[in-house]
């Protein structure tokens, strides 16, 4: 009988996964703050994706700086 529930080394955790999505929402926003940047775009627009960029770097720091404990 095999165990089909077993967590291997292959095995993804919800952190490994939260960190994969917070990185991406980091470089996916900086990007579009360098794109709005040479686009000429409103204010707000600079001001959502730097707001966005900042929470998820910060959110990123707090739980690399927790996991350090």
């Amino acid at each position: 009988m095999t165990n089909t529930t077993t967590s291997g080394p292959d095995r993804l955790t919800r952190g490994e996964v939260a960190r994969t999505l917070l990185w991406s929402v980091v470089v996916i926003s900086a990007v579009a703050n360098m794109a709005a940047s040479f686009g000429g775009a409103d204010t707000w627009v600079h001001l959502v994706c730097g707001a966005v960029t900042v929470l998820g770097a910060g959110t990123l720091a707090v739980r690399s700086l927790r996991g350090r404990r």
